[in-house]
Formats: structure tokens, C-alpha cells, sequence
């Protein structure tokens, strides 16, 4: 006796009217979010890269301004070496706290290097763009014989 294959159903298409070319067009669906959603990230975004442009900013103008009043000290005898400054600046641009970070093995230079802070004391103010209430600063000052 023949066995029978059970025939295989298809599934049903389901097509959709055709419309006429005269009528409007949905506009196309895309994954971006609404201009609100995508805008907010961006803004945060730029206002964290601004606010480290003014802060690198400010970083230079306060070693330009330390630096104008560096000299190689009359007790250096013709040696060379790097003073580590470490300071923090009040907003205003006072300096709160000053300190050889990192000693240049020559007592006249580090001694020059605080000076140059007491001289150069008051430092341009904080920006308005920079949230923080005092900023510490670790800068080096080279000494050599020119």
C-alpha cells in the first residue's frame, strides 16, 4: 500500500494595496533619536571639551606668569638642575600653599624656585568656565648657564 506524503501548507502573503503614486508617502524610519535626545549628549559633550580647553588655558597662563620671573640665581656656579614647583593657587590666584615638589639637588636653585613663586604671587584669577575652588599646580623649572 503507498504511503502519502502530507503536502507542505504555505503560509498565507498577505500583500499590502498598492496606492496610487499621488498619495503621500510616510517619511522613512530611521534609527536616530529625536534632535532633543541627540542634542543633550552633544552638549554635555562640547561643555566637558570647553571646559578642558579653558583649564589647559589657564595652566599655561600660570607657568607664562610664573616664568617671567625666572633667573638663574648667582649661586648656581654653573651647574645645572630641575626645581619641581608645587603650589595651589585660591580663585582669586593667591597662592595657599607652596612647596619644592621635587628637589634639583642645587640649594640656590630650589631657593630661587620659591622665590619666583612669592614674586610672582598674585597668579591671574581662576576662570569663570572652571568650577574649582583652588587648583594645584606641579611645574618644573629648568636651570641652565646661557
Amino acid at each position: 500500500m503507498p504511503v502519502e506524503k502530507p503536502t507542505p501548507v504555505k503560509p498565507k502573503v498577505v500583500r499590502r494595496e498598492a496606492k496610487k503614486p499621488s498619495e503621500a508617502t510616510p517619511a522613512p524610519r530611521t534609527s536616530a533619536p529625536p534632535l532633543a535626545e541627540s542634542e543633550a549628549p552633544m552638549a554635555s559633550a562640547m561643555s566637558a571639551g570647553a571646559a578642558a580647553s579653558v583649564i589647559a588655558s589657564y595652566n599655561q597662563r600660570v607657568r607664562a606668569h610664573l616664568m617671567r620671573f625666572h633667573q638663574y640665581p648667582s649661586g648656581g656656579g654653573g651647574a645645572r638642575g630641575v626645581a619641581r614647583l608645587s603650589f595651589t593657587l585660591s580663585r582669586s590666584g593667591q597662592v595657599t600653599s607652596s612647596r619644592i615638589g621635587g628637589s634639583s639637588g642645587v640649594a640656590a636653585f630650589d631657593a630661587q624656585a620659591m622665590s619666583m613663586i612669592r614674586q610672582a604671587s598674585p597668579f591671574p584669577p581662576i576662570p569663570e568656565g572652571i568650577k574649582n575652588g583652588a587648583m594645584s599646580f606641579s611645574i618644573p623649572v629648568e636651570f641652565t648657564v646661557r
